[in-house]
């Protein structure tokens, strides 16, 4: 489905169920003003198109006992297509990699790290990162404090 193709109350319902993503079919169609069996036919097309990809817990980190945060910028050695797939393959494995993005500019990746405390990960970085991935230059920053966590996409200014 195209982002033209949503209307406005298939935003409102996005929203919503970013919003709470655990609220009754019944809430929710009150929600967007629809009713039940509406709602309930709106929710499954947008699950049949790919539109919703899934629902999921927001889980509190510190409360895992994963205190330390880290954004890891990652250049190759080499960019040829094995490299860069042994890369990535790499990257699935690990638990404390939460998110990784390929980039643009002079580095290649940007690993979001999730770890217990500096020597975890000093660990991951050290045996895994720079032993095991074909890894030229990295760059770390540590996060002092979230000021915004990702909530959801933004679906009112479209």
């Amino acid at each position: 489905m195209s982002a033209a193709r949503l209307d406005r109350t298939d935003l409102q319902l996005l929203a919503a169920l970013q919003r709470d993503g655990r609220q009754t079919n019944a809430e929710l169609a009150d929600c967007v003003h629809l009713s039940p069996s509406a709602c309930l036919r709106r929710v499954q097309r947008l699950e049949r198109d790919g539109v919703i990809a899934g629902y999921s817990a927001q889980v509190d980190a510190e409360r895992l006992g994963l205190g330390l945060q880290a954004f890891v910028r990652v250049q190759l050695a080499h960019h040829d297509a094995a490299s860069i797939a042994a890369f990535s393959a790499f990257v699935a494995q690990w638990d404390e990699v939460v998110a990784c993005h390929a980039l643009t500019g002079d580095m290649d990746y940007l690993l979001q790290i999730a770890v217990r405390d500096l020597e975890h990960f000093s660990r991951f970085l050290l045996d895994r990162l720079l032993n095991q991935a074909g890894v030229a230059d990295v760059n770390s920053s540590f996060v002092l404090r979230t000021v915004k966590a990702f909530r959801g996409l933004p679906l009112a200014s479209r």
